[in-house]
């Protein structure tokens, strides 16, 4: 299990502090599929890394009730449209090095994963489209042989049957135990997939609830979002005036 206990952050600048996470309360059970939702500045990169260790914050993250450590660390993955691997190497050289440093790298859906998205294995990344880069970043996310699967905006710079395909794959090769903290904006097309919907505004946690329980009521995740997010109808038509 991933616990966020109290986790807070704070920018400081030439004028001072912004406070972007506020005591963040958060539980990742294994076999979830979470998506994090929010307006833009609304701490959903800023979370992530967090959790991942990639900078100070105030309060807890624990795995299994142990912080992130150096013997822990490899059960996180993290996808991000930044990208994180090395542009001069070939998709075969990250699968040698991936197999050397993690004892879980799952070889056979990485070849699965290649050949669906049907990416050279030796052209050097940097040759890439924006698109392939932020496929194989998926890649190797999910290859790595991770509990627990970190995902930013994942699916920027790829068409929409691409898109709607990959959910479709990643459905059917997650393994039980495997989760997922996706952030996105694409609020409709992953409403299917995700089983929970967590969502940040200004910093903190505005809502947590699961998709199944607005199925019941039936309201739609972008409904929820407008909610909790206090989106105002009439915003387009006071700034025409």
């Amino acid at each position: 299990m991933l616990e966020i206990r109290g986790l807070g952050k704070r920018y400081y600048g030439k004028l001072g502090g912004v406070e972007a996470l506020k005591d963040i309360d958060l539980t990742l059970r294994q076999g979830e599929i979470v998506g994090l939702f929010g307006e833009n500045g609304a701490g959903k990169t800023t979370l992530l890394k967090s959790i991942l260790g990639f900078q100070s914050y105030e309060g807890k993250v624990l795995l299994d009730g142990e912080r992130i450590h150096h013997g822990n660390i490899g059960r996180l993955s993290f996808a991000t449209c930044e990208h994180s691997f090395f542009p001069n190497l070939t998709p075969l050289s990250h699968r040698d090095f991936y197999r050397l440093h993690f004892g879980t790298f799952r070889e056979k859906r990485f070849d699965t994963l290649m050949d669906f998205f049907e990416l050279p294995r030796r052209e050097a990344l940097k040759g890439y489209s924006t698109g392939q880069k932020n496929q194989f970043e998926v890649i190797l996310a999910l290859c790595q042989g991770a509990d627990y699967i970190l995902m930013d905006e994942p699916f920027a710079g790829n068409d929409i049957f691409n898109r709607e395909d990959f959910y479709k794959m990643l459905l059917g090769i997650l393994e039980p135990q495997e989760s997922i903290l996706l952030s996105t904006h694409l609020i409709e097309e992953v409403e299917k997939i995700v089983g929970r919907a967590v969502v940040l505004r200004k910093g903190r946690i505005v809502g947590d609830v699961s998709t199944l329980e607005l199925q019941e009521q039936g309201r739609t995740l972008t409904d929820y979002m407008k909610e909790t997010c206090g989106y105002r109808p009439d915003r387009v038509s006071k700034a025409l005036v």
